[in-house]
């Protein structure tokens, strides 16, 4: 059922979306490096690897450079263009491809890089593995503003192996073992929702038993513990 309800959201948005798409096509074209689309190794469902679509943000090279595949805030290697496609998350919309071509789903965990999916434990890579990724999750809605905690002392690749890895992967592991339809649309809702929203605490409220994260992230997440 999920996977006829990503080819006709998927299908339905390529449509609908089409004279925007074009449009971003055009401006990155006449901009920046002229690149359209960065196409990048994920991990996929089993194991398998797939090529991810993105519009181009960065620098050709950025994945050699500074940080690696991990964007901090202020980033030097994120173009002028780029800076509003990645605020607007309008960057993530080519994924509707990777959706419609199968490789992902409109909800999953996040498509990792094998640098940043090596962060996670064993049990958390092989659970993550059991699904396809998505283009939204609970992950990436909690952690929509990645790049923003990124910054300052926190702005090291230690940090996110250590802190925000660990956390981001019980999260995945939470979404794997709740997964169904309810969750489906919910995250679907609440993906809109932040848009509009982005200091709201309702997702806590929504996806209930959620695993509680570190201190040293909660201020940054919003963080709020409903009574149950």
């Amino acid at each position: 059922m999920e996977r006829l309800l990503d080819i006709f959201f998927s299908g339905m948005a390529l449509i609908f979306l089409s004279p925007l798409l074009a449009s971003i096509v055009i401006i990155l074209k006449c901009t920046g490096e002229g690149e359209v689309f960065f196409l990048q190794e994920r991990m996929g469902r089993h194991g398998v690897l797939f090529k991810l679509f993105k519009f181009a943000t960065m620098l050709k090279d950025s994945p050699n450079l500074g940080t690696g595949t991990v964007t901090i805030r202020g980033d030097p290697r994120v173009l002028p263009v780029g800076k509003f496609l990645r605020k607007t998350k309008i960057n993530e919309l080519p994924q509707l491809l990777n959706i419609f071509f199968g490789d992902m789903s409109v909800v999953g965990p996040r498509p990792l890089t094998i640098q940043t999916f090596s962060s996670y434990s064993k049990i958390t890579q092989d659970t993550i593995k059991e699904v396809r990724p998505g283009l939204s999750g609970v992950g990436s809605i909690i952690f929509r503003g990645e790049e923003e905690i990124l910054h300052g002392t926190n702005a090291s690749v230690d940090f996110y192996d250590n802190v925000i890895a660990p956390y981001k992967g019980l999260l995945e592991e939470w979404f794997v073992l709740n997964k169904g339809l309810y969750i489906y649309f919910v995250t679907i809702f609440i993906t809109i929702w932040v848009i509009f929203f982005p200091k709201t605490k309702v997702v806590w409220k929504v996806f209930r038993g959620l695993p509680m994260p570190p201190d040293e992230l909660k201020l940054f997440l919003n963080y709020q513990r409903f009574r149950k």
